[in-house]
């Protein structure tokens, strides 16, 4: 084995960003293990196993799956050097309309996975001590007004402030953690087969259906992320000394941003004094 190459492990790895990002890793000589709901999706997309490339059949919301695609990784390759949570879907809906399986489904693979994952692979990054996590959340995750998208918006949040927090208890054992925060991207994403859409739809909600229909007739296709770059971005991301733990990706994904921490910074200017006036008087 190359000394110098890295081993990833990567969820959802059978298209868009993930089969990219694979795809990428191998013609650089690096090591990959690959998850996907079969391993024909994988081998169709990226190709059969080989001495660099292991496909996993996973169910990332059952526990003993899971386990066992990390244990099969660090068997097969010796460790693991970079963990990427990229498996997720957008489901659509209003909070109103969207039912208790939509919403908990829709956590299960963009949150619950990805705690899973981290849960049976921090054990083998603690004791080499080093490692990078990489969870992909969207943009939606640091800037939420979208209406429609309450379920995707509230997971990666989730998300993001899952990535702070890990951050923060991983650092002593030399492991890193990045949130990527990506704008639009041209994949399959949001195309009608892959866009989960709420069963029940309330007419009256007209800003969530014109976000709907601009989601699946405009942007669909029309996306401004190249994804392979995307895929670039996050190889180079790890490969730097001190990688950031908030990463934001294309000119979108940055605009929104800085939208974001203006409306912050406003009202934190607005209501200073009454927030403050809130605390013991000493």
């Amino acid at each position: 084995m190359n000394k110098s190459a890295k081993i990833w492990f990567v969820t959802g790895a059978s298209k868009g960003v993930g089969q990219r990002l694979v795809r990428q890793l191998l013609a650089r000589g690096d090591y990959v293990a690959a998850t996907s709901r079969t391993v024909a999706s994988l081998t169709e997309a990226i190709g059969p196993a080989a001495e660099r490339f292991l496909p996993l059949q996973v169910d990332l919301t059952n526990d003993q799956s899971v386990h066992s695609a990390i244990e099969q990784t660090v068997k097969t390759f010796g460790k693991i050097d970079v963990i990427v949570n990229n498996a997720g879907y957008a489901q659509q809906g209003t909070v109103e309309a969207l039912s208790d399986e939509e919403l908990r489904q829709n956590f299960e693979v963009n949150l619950f996975a990805p705690l899973m994952v981290l849960r049976h692979a921090l054990p083998h990054l603690r004791e080499q001590r080093g490692g990078h996590v990489i969870n992909i959340a969207s943009i939606v995750g640091y800037q939420g007004g979208y209406a429609g998208w309450g379920s995707y918006v509230a997971s990666k949040f989730a998300l993001a402030g899952l990535t702070e927090s890990l951050a923060a208890e991983v650092a002593e054992f030399g492991i890193k953690a990045t949130v990527v925060y990506p704008g639009p991207v041209r994949t399959e994403f949001l195309s009608s087969g892959a866009l989960a859409v709420a069963k029940r739809q309330i007419d009256e909600y007209t800003e969530a259906k014109a976000s709907l229909d601009l989601h699946l007739g405009t942007l669909h296709g029309h996306q401004a992320g190249d994804p392979d770059k995307l895929a670039m971005l996050i190889m180079q991301t790890v490969d730097v000394a001190e990688p950031p733990l908030h990463l934001f990706a294309g000119k979108i994904a940055n605009e929104l941003a800085a939208q974001k921490a203006a409306a912050v910074q406003r009202d934190l200017d607005a209501w200073k004094g009454s927030s403050e006036a809130t605390d013991f008087v000493d």
